[in-house]
């Protein structure tokens, strides 16, 4: 399968006499702008990789050729990843729940969302992905869904499915398939952030060990973030949801938060975000809300802001520069922008590779440390994490993540 970018002109009907011309037979409201224009149509196409230009080539594509290759797979079930898509292809899976900032708003208005994340795969990992938008939010019922699709598919990938239950939903599909299982929103996140902060940290002369840091969101990618950060080896990570620090002295944490509190926030903070940050080395936003300025003032001195919620960063760049020696975000239009595309279309690549049965831990940390690498020499304040059109970023994800997955024991060739 390709995925390309569909002609908006041609898509929108303005060959065969439409012009762009509603029932009424105005202008249409929203062809005149570029986001609406280059969505029209959707941003997909299936494409054949073999040709059918007469009989033998129909034959071999189709019947009776296929059925040779159907009877070998059913006698030979490995064989499917050499003579099939299988082994290429991802599965994009969402129920709508979690969508951007947008919240619930539904399976159907997410699928810009997941087509547009299928061609980051196949744009910056050479990986085909296809969309799927579920009609039905219960766990449960998501799980035996996607369980039932993955013969298809060399992986799945769990995209803006909300908290709590993307956790669980992860979880038991992890236990019931053997083909890699990633939430970007948790991991995908997670290994560009700790990417950037190792990069923060060397700027700095210092370790990830020597660091306190802060995060503001327990949600998905906060906890993941966390789980990450203490992996790697951080000095302590406090995070922080609505009602102030996860701490295990609080008597409303859901299971996963009291998970939270037992492997995080060793100086035993409590209180609010503002409190925790002071005399912090990092704060991570990924919440969402507004920090004051008083309270990043607070911070550490050579303190490192990633206010990364989007449109509006917790901390705006601005305010965060007047204290912090790096400064990253989720934008586009300032330096460091933390931006998931680094490392799900690598992460998928190496593992399909080796057709790793699960991505571990260690392949993760693997692709922020590869990651982390890119930048190399040119490492300065306003360059911690490389763009995303960085062409040695995919290859070098690739590559540690297939290597991590042979270290593991989790490839299977």
């Amino acid at each position: 399968m390709a995925a390309e970018i569909v002609n908006p002109r041609s898509a929108s009907g303005q060959e065969n006499g439409k012009d762009n011309q509603d029932q009424e037979g105005g202008a249409e409201p929203l062809a005149f702008d570029p986001a609406f224009a280059l969505h029209r149509g959707g941003k997909m196409a299936v494409q054949a990789t073999v040709p059918v230009r007469d009989k033998d080539d129909l034959s071999l594509a189709y019947t009776p050729g296929v059925a040779k290759v159907c009877s070998a797979i059913a006698e030979q079930p490995d064989l499917v990843h050499d003579y099939t898509w299988k082994s290429s292809v991802v599965a994009v899976v969402t129920d709508g729940t979690a969508v951007l900032g947008l919240g619930d708003i539904g399976p159907q208005a997410s699928l810009p969302v997941m087509e547009g994340k299928a061609i980051l795969f196949k744009q910056f990992g050479g990986v085909d992905a296809v969309p799927i938008a579920l009609d039905c939010t219960d766990a449960d019922e998501i799980v035996e869904t996607v369980v039932r699709l993955a013969p298809s598919f060399g992986g799945v990938n769990l995209e803006d499915i909300s908290a709590p239950r993307c956790f669980e939903i992860e979880r038991k599909l992890q236990e019931r398939l053997d083909i890699p299982v990633f939430h970007d929103d948790q991991h995908g996140t997670a290994v560009v952030t700790l990417a950037a902060l190792r990069n923060a940290a060397r700027l700095s002369g210092r370790a990830l060990g020597e660091l306190r840091a802060v995060i503001s969101g327990a949600g998905a990618a906060g906890v993941a973030i966390a789980k990450m950060l203490v992996e790697a080896g951080i000095g302590d990570v406090a995070v922080a949801d609505r009602k102030g620090i996860v701490s295990a002295d609080r008597d409303d944490l859901t299971p996963v938060k009291r998970e939270l509190a037992e492997f995080t926030n060793k100086a035993g903070l409590t209180g609010s975000l503002e409190s925790a940050l002071r005399g912090a080395d990092v704060f991570i936003g990924v919440s969402g809300g507004t920090v004051p300025e008083p309270a990043v003032a607070s911070m550490a001195e050579g303190a490192f802001v990633f206010a990364m919620a989007n449109p509006n960063p917790e901390v705006h760049p601005d305010v965060a520069h007047k204290y912090a020696a790096v400064v990253a975000t989720g934008r586009s239009d300032f330096p460091n922008q933390i931006n998931n595309v680094l490392a799900f279309p690598g992460i998928f690549a190496g593992a399909l590779q080796v057709r790793a049965s699960r991505i571990t831990e260690g392949m993760k940390l693997a692709a922020a440390e590869a990651l982390a690498a890119v930048v190399g020499d040119d490492l300065a304040a306003d360059y911690v994490i490389p763009s995303p059109f960085d062409e040695r970023v995919a290859p070098a994800v690739t590559a540690a993540v297939a290597a991590a997955a042979r270290a593991e024991g989790v490839a299977r060739r």
